[in-house]
């Protein structure tokens, strides 16, 4: 009984700790979000090729730039394993690493992006949307390294626990983002009128405030401790980083094949009526929505397991991954409920037409069947990589999405013309797969001993 008492204590004390690391998160990743909405709000008033002028560059960005941000995951393993051994001097040196691997993406990456906004007019994208999108795009690659900066310090700060500052950063860069919008699109307070290009200026400068803020935010804490961060500065380690980058590699690669997934079958349904494309964009933006709260889930499963590990804690690491695949679960099945019971009040938000509204209750329903099994391949994924292993979601969303759920999802909607139906049938599979492909691995490999990563 006692000890019955005691365990049930154990996961109380567990339970109150992941909230109150995932919550912020969720809203930062939340915020992330927003900032790509405000951004098409603002300029919606410029006209229907100023909106898609920002939503090509955004998108054309967002893939090499989630790459680069990719590869330094790994710190969220090395970071939290160190910190939960209580090696605060390793936590410190992984994010003179982490800050050197991403000053050194961003140089392939902004050129990657600058030449792809020369681009557009040769891809047969309207030249009043396509000269527009190149100069936008432009801009934006001047925010790349602070883009990477801030992705590595807020690696580093979510791996020593100290997550509500990334919440307020994101907070004040939201604003300073609509801010800069209304200033730089509009021509505000003695500024030109510079429109499109003036939202790529106010992105930029959020992304510059939110590099110096958690890197000052880094410094402020290891002051904190005694610790003063550009006084103890570590140099580049050619190895360290060769080993940050074995472990974020792989988790890039599944954040490629994952986002190039869902954003090929954007593109193939292009080929359907302007309805199906439509109804497929809605119900895409709400499952995209909640996604972000078993994604922030899934990086702080990705910390909690870390300490757990560092500390020689293995059973508690277990306990960690389960609960933050319960939370996520929990969400998720919620979220399915409202997707299924009240599919037509959310197309209404969107839209009132009634092709829209015929195809789309039964594609939110589809929708709802696959929260579940997003939520867990998501937070499965983050408490895998608390444990260092980061290779096998990066396979299984191979297989998953790119072996079967594509080539189903196409022959079921172009060959046996189910339409969008079969296209998201194909990837509700994909997920179901990865999902008990993950879960199965997490319940393996909680159960071995941990192999700890760091000095």
């Amino acid at each position: 009984m006692a000890r019955e008492v005691v365990a049930n204590a154990e996961w109380k004390r567990e339970l109150r700790a992941m909230i109150a690391l995932a919550v912020p998160v969720v809203l930062s990743e939340l915020g992330w979000m927003a900032q790509g909405v405000v951004d098409t709000i603002m300029v919606g008033k410029l006209g229907p090729a100023s909106i898609g002028a920002v939503a090509i560059g955004n998108a054309v960005c967002y893939t090499p730039s989630i790459a680069a941000i990719g590869l330094v995951l790994g710190l969220d393993t090395l970071v939290s394993q160190a910190y939960g051994r209580r090696d605060h001097d390793a936590c410190h040196h992984w994010l003179a690493q982490g800050i050197y691997l991403a000053s050194i993406l961003s140089l392939p990456v902004t050129l990657i992006l600058f030449a792809a906004s020369y681009a557009f007019t040769h891809v047969g994208i309207d030249p009043v949307v396509a000269a527009p999108a190149g100069g936008y795009l432009r801009i934006l690659c001047l925010g790349t390294l602070p883009l990477l900066l801030y992705g590595a310090a807020r690696r580093y700060l979510q791996g020593v626990g100290q997550v509500r500052v990334v919440t307020v950063t994101f907070i004040v860069a939201n604003l300073l983002n609509w801010a800069g919008n209304w200033i730089f699109i509009y021509g505000k307070l003695g500024m030109p009128a510079l429109g499109v290009n003036g939202s790529a200026w106010s992105t930029v400068v959020a992304r510059i405030s939110m590099a110096v803020a958690l890197i000052g935010f880094a410094w402020r804490y290891e002051r904190s401790r005694g610790h003063p961060l550009f006084l103890h500065w570590a140099r580049p380690s050619l190895l360290k980083i060769k080993q940050l980058v074995r472990l974020g590699a792989p988790a890039a690669g599944q954040i490629i094949l994952e986002v190039g997934a869902w954003n090929l079958g954007t593109f193939s349904a292009g080929w359907l009526t302007p309805a199906a494309l439509a109804t497929h964009q809605i119900a895409l933006n709400y499952a995209a929505l909640t996604y972000m709260v078993p994604l922030g889930v899934s990086a702080a499963a990705a910390v909690s397991v870390g300490h757990a590990i560092g500390a020689g804690d293995p059973a508690r690491a277990r306990r960690a991954g389960w609960l933050a695949m319960g939370l996520g679960t929990a969400f998720m099945l919620s979220a399915g409920i409202v997707f299924f019971v009240a599919p037509r009040p959310l197309l209404e938000l969107y839209t009132h037409d009634a092709d829209v509204l015929a195809v789309g209750s039964r594609l939110l329903w589809l929708a709802a069947a696959f929260q579940i099994f997003d939520g867990i391949q998501t937070v499965s994924t983050g408490a895998l990589r608390g444990l260092g292993e980061t290779r096998v979601p990066m396979v299984a969303n191979l297989v998953g999405y790119w072996v079967l759920g594509l080539p189903l999802g196409f022959f079921l909607c172009f060959v046996l013309h189910w339409g969008i139906y079969g296209l998201w049938i194909g990837l509700t599979l994909a997920l179901i797969v990865i999902s008990l492909t993950l879960i199965r691995r997490w319940n393996r490999d909680s159960l071995r001993p941990a192999v700890v990563h760091g000095d």
